[in-house]
């Protein structure tokens, strides 16, 4: 079990193609806290076959690629197929 899932279940549901979510609201969503490590834009954005990130892979399950904003307390989510591919 992912322990991500609350947010990939989020991203299912979501119709938006295009938003940010605080670090607040995501941690809302999930019911605990993000590590402190979620402050660095890699968190969010890189996963690999050799080191795979369940934060990562919960995004991609959701339908959504995510970035860390530049100001470092949100998350932008972009869907990542808007035709249904």
């Amino acid at each position: 079990m992912n322990k991500y899932e609350p947010l990939r279940d989020y991203l299912l549901k979501e119709k938006r193609i295009d938003f940010v979510l605080t670090f607040e609201e995501i941690e809302e969503i999930l019911g605990f806290g993000l590590p402190r490590s979620a402050q660095r834009a890699e968190w969010w954005d890189d996963d690999s076959e050799h080191h795979p990130k369940l934060q990562r892979q919960a995004v991609r399950e959701g339908g959504y690629d995510s970035r860390r904003t530049p100001e470092g307390n949100k998350v932008r989510f972009r869907k990542t197929s808007v035709f249904g591919y």
